[in-house]
């Protein structure tokens, strides 16, 4: 069987991939050269990015076809469920970039707490003459003995729970379907620990959290607008690092400018990859540009997945 693989994915995966006499074909192919290719060369599964679309109209003109596999957490450039009517695997990877997602959430969160995106944009500007203005203008919070609620409970919310545990945070999880999980932490030294976490009240996370990140698959609206703002603490801090649209981005700026959200950090972007001025301009926003699964580490777990569920699907 042939495998295109239309993204970037370690030799190790690849290896694995041929080890299981699959033929891999690493030909980087233009979006609208796709169906051509998978056609003349009888392509039997594709590995893609974020980037690459695969559309109902694709499907029906790529026969061939028996999987689609995609980096990361986000299928939105997949037209699933239709692919899955017809027959279709569809596989992505939450495990391995669950990590590289958390530690990214908390990159935002230190560098928030510390005022340290705002400190940045000014040092340069103002560092050799107003240093002394800066420090005070700056000061921030520790972490230790917050509160962040997590909205999902799927395993990038897991990483950040961990992550979390371990800066001696409360957690708050809620889901949509309500559900108990058990957390493994490992140390260091191989000791483990466990957690049990249900799912809370969506109302208790939103009024009790002094930060809220956002980990659930996309929605048709935004989980958090208005009337979510509304309910939260003054001064919370709002974080997605995971999927474009589970916030309501003008409800945001709103909430900062009225002082009910203190800052907020997006890696995701409603109208990525232009993102909207004002969010650009935004001081009280700590912004990415989608880096979420942009590790080395990430990379080769990512291929491994990939290549560890397609040879169980189709060997």
């Amino acid at each position: 069987m042939k495998v295109l693989v239309n993204v970037g994915i370690s030799a190790n995966a690849i290896s694995l991939l041929e080890e299981s006499n699959f033929e891999v074909i690493t030909t980087k192919v233009a979006q609208e050269q796709l169906e051509n290719y998978i056609n003349d060369e009888h392509i039997n599964a594709i590995l893609i990015s974020n980037s690459t679309e695969i559309t109902q109209e694709l499907i029906d003109g790529c026969p061939s076809l028996n999987l689609i596999g995609c980096s990361g957490i986000n299928l939105n450039n997949i037209d699933v469920q239709y692919a899955k009517d017809q027959g279709l695997h569809v596989i992505n990877t939450p495990e391995a970039v669950a990590n590289s997602i958390a530690e990214l959430v908390f990159a935002h969160v230190l560098g928030m707490a510390r005022n340290l995106h705002q400190s940045n944009r000014e040092m340069p500007l103002e560092g050799d003459s107003n240093f002394k203005d800066l420090r005070k203008l700056y000061w921030g919070n520790e972490l230790r003995g917050k509160t962040i609620g997590l909205i999902g409970m799927e395993q990038t919310a897991i990483a950040t729970a961990k992550v979390a545990l371990g800066m001696g945070m409360k957690v708050l999880m809620f889901d949509y379907e309500p559900k108990e999980i058990s957390v493994e932490f490992e140390f260091f030294d191989g000791q483990t620990t466990n957690f049990s976490f249900n799912s809370v009240d969506i109302n208790e996370l939103l009024t009790e959290s002094d930060f809220i990140s956002v980990h659930v698959p996309n929605k048709e609206t935004p989980i958090l607008s208005t009337p979510q703002f509304e309910k939260m603490k003054d001064g919370v801090g709002i974080i997605n690092c995971t999927y474009s649209g589970l916030i309501d981005e003008i409800a945001l700026v709103t909430s900062i400018e009225k002082e009910k959200v203190r800052y907020a950090a997006l890696d995701v972007f409603e109208s990525e990859p232009n993102p909207e001025i004002q969010l650009l301009m935004n001081t009280s926003l700590s912004l990415s540009p989608n880096l979420g699964t942009a590790t080395l580490e990430t990379q080769d777990k990512i291929g491994i997945e990939l290549a560890t569920q397609l040879t169980a699907l189709l060997s």
